[in-house]
């Protein structure tokens, strides 16, 4: 039978995009069943990003409960719904682009347990609830697509509605005060210097947040229960996931966060930064991505 991709909900504009390089991405993915030659000779970030089996770092280690559904929000250009298709039972995606659902559904349209809806998940509506929702680089853009004076709880809170009973959120998202922040990378949605850090002044669409923000917000939201995880370098292209029981200590040294889609500066050296910061028990707040394990 193969993948499901589901139209009935397209409203007939694509609300986000990469630009032509999309076209490009589903040339590719329509005629290449493994992408490490393509990665191999194109160095441009939106590929790497979009096609790199490392994306699946961010979530290829959970132990989901078997026989188990997913829902993923934003799913993009499928870097990991491929990864959540081989652990779950069923997968739906959730996707306002139609050429980005239709380059995760060539990628993926052999896997008889997913649909992907293209759609506002505002508008859609479900026969069902799910034991696991994802929010992987989604959360930070509820300012953008959600109306009222609080858009990220008011998301939130949306989005419990679609999760079982004693269902698990996972959210993945930067710290606004991540180190590489202060080292001199750029904000990673506005490309501004110190753009988080400075509380995003003047800019409503967009923001990441805290850790204590971010408990807080989610706690509000509806989901009191939460699992910390620290993805380093980052949640997009994750190496070494650490936990709040195993953090690293004064034999690790944490590498500098790369920038692949433009210059950064390099204001100091993160590796030695992190090593006095970890000394100081700092590293949770300093990390430059959360991924959260959330629920009732």
């Amino acid at each position: 039978m193969g993948a499901k991709l589901n139209l009935s909900f397209y409203n007939g504009a694509d609300h986000y995009s990469d630009g032509d390089i999309e076209d490009e991405l589903l040339e590719i993915v329509k005629n290449n069943e493994t992408y490490d030659e393509v990665l191999a000779r194109d160095n441009r970030w939106a590929i790497l990003y979009h096609l790199s089996s490392i994306r699946h770092n961010i979530i290829n280690w959970y132990p989901f409960k078997p026989h188990s559904s997913c829902l993923e929000i934003g799913g993009g250009c499928g870097a990991i719904t491929g990864a959540l298709c081989e652990r779950l039972e069923q997968v739906s995606v959730v996707e306002l682009s139609k050429r980005r659902s239709t380059i995760n559904y060539e990628r993926h349209k052999n896997y008889d347990n997913l649909e992907i809806i293209v759609g506002n998940l505002n508008a859609i509506t479900f026969e069902q609830q799910f034991d696991y929702i994802t929010l992987n680089g989604v959360l930070e853009y509820a300012g953008s697509f959600t109306d009222g004076s609080e858009p990220y709880k008011t998301f939130l809170q949306q989005v419990k509605k679609h999760l079982k009973p004693n269902g698990k959120l996972i959210v993945a998202i930067e710290n606004r005060y991540g180190l590489k922040y202060f080292a001199g990378a750029k904000e990673d949605h506005t490309s501004k210097m110190f753009d988080g850090i400075a509380g995003y002044v003047g800019n409503d669409s967009v923001r990441t947040f805290g850790k204590l923000e971010l408990e807080k917000l989610l706690a509000e939201s509806g989901y009191p229960q939460q699992e910390f995880y620290y993805p380093h370098p980052d949640y997009k292209m994750p190496m070494e996931i650490y936990t709040p029981e195993w953090l690293p200590n004064h034999h690790t040294a944490l590498s500098s966060a790369p920038n692949f889609d433009s210059e950064r500066y390099e204001l100091f050296d993160e590796t030695k930064a992190f090593a006095g910061i970890i000394a100081n028990n700092q590293f949770e707040f300093f990390a430059n991505s959360f991924l959260v394990i959330c629920g009732e």
